[in-house]
């Protein structure tokens, strides 16, 4: 069998996951764009009345391309720099904490060395509504359970002759679970688990054909040492699966199975005031970009 040739116009039409690669390799960021990432420590209750706004910027670079577990011959390498507004609201309704919220994502995407002739793009993603519902709430031992829906409007820049783009051009929805507890008085444990359902795409690529896509899974888990009440090590594990495409009717046969770590730490350098920072990076990857290197960072303010 000859080694498979890719081309700028071949990818394009080969795996949907690159029209939507910004868009939550971005947020909650962003993040593959099939996953719902969380940073640990998002599922804490704040009392009512609190507001959090948040500047994310993630640098991202994906060295290797991937099909059924097999790294594709050249060198792919796909470059991102995105940033994300992020804008949370507190309050109380029938006696739970719930935060409405916005994400709105922007940023750049470059093709490189054997992708360069996909050039580049920058602009706007899509806009992402979402609102915590706390249904255990228990501040006094460090225990909190929350259920979030996210929709994901195609409000982002997207052009169907473009080999890069930062929309999706279709509605998304997910369902995010996430439970944070202490093990000790130094320890905290955060988990999350998500399923996200994908709208179709009627408008991709130059023929304008119509993309589908299957439900993808994610879940999470995260350690936080507490060093002190305002500062923290952390380390997590993920792992997405799913999400397998179908384009004009044919069946891509690219369901996602990827593993990924991160390291970290956050700090209140005041008490409205925190940094976050952490590294990351793809260990295992079925289909799709592999990310070699993954930079996080985040200021929140709460006022």
């Amino acid at each position: 069998m000859k080694p498979l040739k890719w081309t700028a116009r071949t990818y394009q039409n080969s795996w949907c996951g690159l029209g939507g690669a910004a868009a939550l390799c971005m947020a909650l960021t962003i993040p593959q764009a099939h996953a719902v990432d969380v940073d640990a420590g998002d599922y804490t209750a704040l009392p009512a009345g609190t507001n959090l706004a948040m500047l994310y910027y993630q640098y991202a670079t994906r060295d290797a391309l991937y099909a059924k577990g097999h790294k594709t011959p050249g060198d792919m390498r796909l470059d991102s720099q995105v940033g994300i507004l992020r804008g949370v609201h507190f309050t109380e309704i029938g006696g739970y904490i719930v935060d409405p919220q916005f994400l709105l994502p922007f940023g750049r995407l470059e093709g490189k060395d054997d992708l360069s002739a996909l050039g580049s793009t920058s602009g706007v993603g899509d806009l992402i509504l979402a609102a915590t519902v706390w249904l255990v709430n228990r501040p006094q031992t460090g225990t909190y359970f929350g259920i979030t829906p996210f929709i994901y409007a195609p409000t982002g820049n997207y052009d169907n002759d473009d080999a890069l783009n930062l929309g999706e051009n279709r509605w998304k929805f997910a369902l995010q679970a996430g439970f944070i507890t202490k093990l000790s008085d130094r320890v905290s444990l955060d988990l999350a688990g998500d399923i996200t359902l994908y709208g179709k795409n009627d408008k991709f690529g130059a023929a304008k054909v119509t993309m589908k896509q299957k439900p993808s899974m994610q879940f999470q888990g995260y350690l936080r040492y507490h060093i002190s009440d305002a500062w923290d090590l952390r380390a997590g594990v993920s792992h997405t699966f799913g999400g397998e495409t179908e384009i004009a009717g044919v069946n891509q046969g690219d369901r996602l199975r990827t593993t990924k770590v991160s390291i970290g730490t956050g700090w209140f350098i005041a008490p409205d005031v925190q940094l976050l920072a952490s590294y990351g990076r793809d260990i295992s990857v079925h289909n799709g970009f592999r990310e070699n290197d993954r930079l996080n960072l985040r200021v929140l303010k709460v006022f």
